[in-house]
């Protein structure tokens, strides 16, 4: 009996130890499970919860904007003045060369002569004989009327004479005047300069035919002393200049700054300009209207046909300016990315100055100042309600 309760004993006390060690494995299989678990839950929330990208911002604030507008031009004399003969005639010699700078009244060009020259000696000719028969009408006047107040001949003979007279008169009035014309003929075989300034193109040399009606000029003159640089604005450029039509042309053109031109090799002509014209009509094939600027040129270091850039500087105080990069479109309407308190962005529609200066907008309506405005990732990684880390923007590097 002894030995059965013993070996029962043994038996529950085996059985006791193989459901403690159930028991033990059991919980450490929960425990692990549940480490497992919180392992895992703690992953898929870190994952979820990643933190807001970090985004250059800038705070808007009031300043001043300084810009430039660049307009292709081309360059013209003051006076750009063609040359042309007020006589037909072969061309017997070419006083100058092209790019010569001549003087007002230098000779030009000589045209033959020879038939303007008989001209004039026909004409004095008749001028002669004009005056003889004028001094022959006068003595027959003359004495019909002393044998009028005699009463030897009757008023009408001394009428005809008188008559006669008067026509020697005018016959000799025309050939004076045909002496002046031959004269002046002969004096338009020589071709002389009208003003100060820089032969142009020859075109035709010696033994060419030359005609007051001829297409091409025999030259052109330049004054270069100062030239014209004329460009074309747009009606957008028009509308900007009038301030919306608060203003004329012409108080705006009398208030514009000094304006450079920029030559063809990239460099800045030493002296500035003043615009002097704009025009008020619109050119219907082009959109643009023309405007030119003055510029000295002592040097002569323009002249005409040279082309460049005009460049119209444009300064605008208490202006609110952005980065063109930081704006996008949608229907022709232009918007920024704007943070609210939660630092989401918000879509916020813009107007902007037609003026700018190729990376920056002067914006005119939209924005006020202290607005935070999102300059990176705009349209890629800021959408409308993105929540974002805000980070100063990096400043660009000296160069």
């Amino acid at each position: 009996m002894l030995y059965n309760i013993t070996v029962r004993n043994q038996s529950n006390r085996h059985n006791m130890k193989i459901k403690a060690l159930t028991l033990t494995v059991a919980a450490a299989g929960m425990a692990l499970l549940a480490l497992v678990s919180s392992c895992g839950g703690t992953s898929q929330t870190q994952q979820g919860a990643g933190a807001p990208p970090e985004i250059a911002v800038i705070t808007v604030e009031p300043g001043t904007a300084e810009f430039q507008s660049r307009y292709p031009a081309s360059i013209k004399g003051k006076t750009d003045i063609d040359i042309r003969p007020q006589v037909t005639g072969f061309i017997t010699k070419v006083h100058v060369d092209e790019g010569q700078a001549v003087r007002r009244g230098q000779t030009l060009f000589t045209l033959d002569q020879v038939q303007f020259q008989a001209a004039v000696d026909q004409a004095a000719a008749n001028v002669n004989s004009a005056k003889s028969a004028v001094s022959t009408a006068e003595i027959t006047e003359q004495n019909k009327r002393m044998l009028l107040d005699k009463n030897i001949i009757s008023e009408t003979e001394w009428q005809m004479a008188a008559n006669q007279l008067a026509q020697a008169k005018a016959a000799l009035a025309q050939a004076n005047a045909a002496l002046t014309t031959a004269r002046k003929n002969l004096a338009y075989t020589v071709v002389t300069a009208p003003s100060d300034g820089v032969v142009g193109v020859i075109p035709n040399r010696e033994g060419s035919l030359a005609s007051p009606s001829s297409a091409q000029p025999l030259t052109t003159i330049s004054d270069n002393s100062q030239v014209y640089a004329y460009f074309s604005l747009t009606e957008k450029d028009l509308l900007g200049l009038t301030d919306g039509g608060n203003s004329s042309i012409a108080q705006q053109i009398g208030s514009m700054p000094e304006v450079k031109l920029e030559l063809a090799d990239g460099t800045i002509y030493p002296y500035e300009g003043k615009v002097a014209t704009v025009s008020g009509v619109i050119d219907n094939s082009t959109g643009a209207a023309s405007a030119r600027a003055l510029f000295d040129n002592p040097s002569g270091m323009l002249r005409s046909g040279n082309t460049g850039q005009i460049i119209i500087p444009r300064k605008s105080e208490g202006a609110l300016v952005i980065p063109q990069k930081a704006t996008y479109e949608v229907q022709d309407l232009r918007y920024v990315y704007t943070l609210n308190d939660s630092n989401a962005a918000v879509g916020t529609q813009i107007t902007v100055s037609p003026y700018n200066d190729g990376k920056n907008f002067v914006v005119t309506s939209g924005l006020n100042a202290g607005d935070r405005v999102v300059i990176e990732g705009v349209g890629t990684v800021v959408r409308p309600g993105t929540v974002i880390t805000p980070k100063s923007p990096v400043a660009p590097a000296a160069q």
